[in-house]
């Protein structure tokens, strides 16, 4: 088995093992709502699927790494503070938002696979965000609950909910053209 399949085992592991451990320290019905869950999901079985070269496997690895990149970077700038954890709680927590990133990002910057990632790759990518942003508002609307602080339409009004979301769609695109920049930029360098 080779350093890169290892390093994506491994990631799948933590990813979805992170999971599975907030499964059982929460309750299970808003758990899938987060989308730190979600992104730990994409990234759990994308990176258990390597070798797939399909438009959907490549828009979902790239949502994988990207995502899982947003999560630890939101989680890291604001949400950190807001939380005090204990037990198996933090452990899930430590896995979900801080190892689970770590390796998914470095895993596929170091060990990729390359080739797979193309603007067209990216623009689709932006699709699954949006539309865990419609689901989390109309969701929010329905029955007043919202995973995180910054898309809480009841404390902070829909404009403000809005210009949260739009930093972070920034920081998804900015991501998405970095990634997919860095890409062929790493794919010219091994093809050498």
């Amino acid at each position: 088995m080779t350093t890169g399949r290892v390093v994506s085992v491994i990631t799948a592991a933590v990813a979805l093992g992170g999971v599975v451990l907030q499964l059982v320290v929460s309750p299970i019905w808003n758990v899938f709502a987060y989308f730190t869950i979600q992104s730990n999901l994409l990234l759990g079985v994308t990176a258990l699927l390597l070798g797939h070269r399909s438009t959907p496997y490549k828009v979902l690895r790239l949502n994988g790494v990207l995502c899982i990149a947003v999560t630890g970077i939101v989680y890291h700038a604001v949400l950190a503070g807001t939380d005090d954890l204990s037990g198996w709680a933090a452990v899930a927590n430590f896995l979900l938002h801080t190892l689970s990133p770590l390796l998914g990002v470095l895993g596929w910057v170091f060990f990729g696979p390359r080739g797979l990632t193309s603007w067209r790759i990216a623009g689709l990518s932006v699709i699954y965000p949006l539309a865990w942003l419609a689901f989390t508002l109309i969701r929010g609307a329905a029955d007043g609950f919202y995973p995180y602080p910054f898309v809480n339409v009841t404390e902070h009004g829909y404009g403000q909910v809005l210009l949260n979301c739009l930093l972070v769609a920034v920081l998804f695109l900015a991501l998405a053209a970095g990634a997919t920049a860095l890409d062929r930029r790493l794919r010219t360098t091994v093809e050498r």
